[in-house]
């Protein structure tokens, strides 16, 4: 398909955009001789129809939940109710300006306080900050929280971050932003952490560990509590990595098995539509000992009113402007609300179920590096499926039966990684088709290697040299005399 700047000449696009209510000179005056624009833009010079159809016929080329199963490992991409995309758009909240005055905005303040309760419970700990927007940042955000806690105490010399291989991949980056080093510990046989190689490291340089619960092959840690009590022994603290939580949710609760720090993502687990890059809420819930330490400002009640507390000398500052994604926050309150416990006790129950369900069926095509009892999602091999065929060639034949792929080679301890998660939303006969699919591709790798190399055949866009993308990116459109040639 053609870009939009291919449609038409460069210059002025008439009958789209009203003429500049703006003065030239008044534009130069406001942003500076530097900001303000000295010649026109160089836009299409299209109808609005041919825009509309444009973007319309690109539309119609993605693919989201709403079209089918999404099973991206360790994404949570599930189905989400619309009745909640409802709530954030009511104008009291969807209207309300981040700058308002306490008074004016006493119903987001009121939610975000009872929010702030309900994830506590959910947790098992006694704080949260609202303020991260996205999973990674809610990482961030309790690193800064270690490092805070650990320069109050004058305890300095913990420089180090534990990190099992079977974590989530932005883990680490998360440690070395905050400014720790990061020591990688090995799984055992089973796909956990090895206890002995942890033990190893525990001395007076660790700050603590980072856990991803369950962790990225869909298996718990069975030994939970013995590695929180041997890092916490050593005087060290414990995040845990909550991206997860829809495999345990309303069933175990992280402040138990001796959590620190726990993410929640509000955007997988409670409601908000996952992907196309936002928003997000990484919503973070502390032990006792962080509680002071929190990002400013908290949300409290004063009587029957509630304000915005920043008298919190200890406090790391904030990490986000005003309160954080507010409408995410939103969603995920009703969300909450409608479940109930016990609803978010079936939450798990269907996602640990449905997993278990393609796991054990999958299996028989696809080799199982770690066959236990798995959680929310599972990781398949596709080595030895066939000579010369590749995950990256089953990946793409997916798409050629129009189901988008699982996340591929990731965990790195798994070589030619499958990791899918089909989520608790997904219905038997959904699963069953997906299953059915894979096994379809699983013998033309066999009889048919070829179609399985040049997959994907039937999508508009056929299989692109990725290395040579990410090597050398474009990130605007060339606006040579002939727009057409361009990549």
């Amino acid at each position: 398909m053609r870009t939009i700047f291919e449609q038409g000449p460069s210059g002025a696009a008439e009958g789209i955009f009203p003429a500049c209510d703006v003065p030239a000179q008044g534009a130069a005056a406001w942003l500076g001789r530097d900001l303000a624009r000295s010649e026109a833009p160089r836009i299409p010079n299209v109808s609005e129809t041919t825009v509309a159809r444009h973007y319309t016929r690109l539309s119609k080329l993605n693919y989201g939940v709403d079209d089918g199963i999404y099973p991206l490992g360790s994404c949570t991409m599930k189905y989400n109710p619309k009745l909640n995309e409802d709530v954030a758009a009511l104008p009291g909240f969807a209207d309300a300006h981040p700058g308002a005055e306490e008074v004016h905005v006493q119903g987001c303040l009121e939610f975000l306080y009872e929010l702030t309760r309900l994830l506590e419970g959910i947790a098992g700990l006694p704080g949260v900050t609202l303020q991260p927007v996205a999973g990674a940042h809610g990482e961030l955000t309790g690193m800064f929280l270690f490092r805070k806690h650990f320069e109050l105490r004058g305890d300095t010399g913990r420089q180090r971050i534990l990190l099992p291989d079977s974590a989530h991949g932005t883990n680490p980056a998360s440690a070395a932003v905050a400014g720790f080093s990061v020591t990688q510990i090995p799984s055992n046989a089973c796909g956990t952490v090895d206890l002995e190689a942890l033990r190893a490291e525990l001395d007076d340089t660790v700050a603590g560990i980072m856990l991803t619960v369950p962790n990225t092959l869909g298996i718990f840690e069975t030994d939970i509590l013995e590695i929180t009590r041997a890092v916490h022994d050593a005087g060290g603290l414990c995040y845990f990595d909550g991206a997860n939580l829809n495999s345990f949710l309303g069933r175990a609760r992280p402040g138990d098995m001796g959590a620190d720090a726990f993410h929640f993502n509000l955007h997988k687990t409670l409601s908000t539509p996952h992907g196309g890059g936002g928003p997000g809420a990484g919503a973070v819930a502390v032990s006792e000992r962080l509680v002071d330490l929190l990002p400013v400002p908290r949300v409290v009640k004063r009587g029957d009113r509630y304000a915005l507390d920043w008298d919190r000398p200890k406090s790391i500052g904030s990490v986000h402007s005003f309160y954080g994604n507010v409408l995410v926050a939103l969603k995920a309150y009703a969300y909450i609300l409608q479940l109930g416990d016990e609803g978010l006790r079936a939450v798990s129950d269907n996602a640990v179920l449905n997993a278990n369900y393609l796991q054990e069926r999958l299996k028989r095509t696809y080799a199982l590096p770690y066959d236990r009892l798995c959680k929310h999602e599972f990781v398949l091999t596709s080595e030895g499926l066939a000579d010369g065929v590749t995950t990256l060639d089953v990946a793409k034949r997916l798409i050629d039966y129009g189901v988008h792929p699982p996340t591929v080679y990731f965990p790195l301890i798994v070589h030619e990684a499958l990791m899918i998660e089909p989520t608790e939303t997904e219905s038997k006969e959904e699963l069953d088709r997906f299953a059915e699919i894979l096994e379809r591709i699983a013998a033309e790798a066999r009889e048919h290697p070829d179609r399985l190399h040049e997959a994907p055949t039937r999508a508009p866009v056929r299989r692109l040299d990725q290395t040579a993308a990410a090597r050398n990116p474009v990130f605007t459109f060339p606006f040579e005399e002939n727009a057409a040639s361009a990549p």
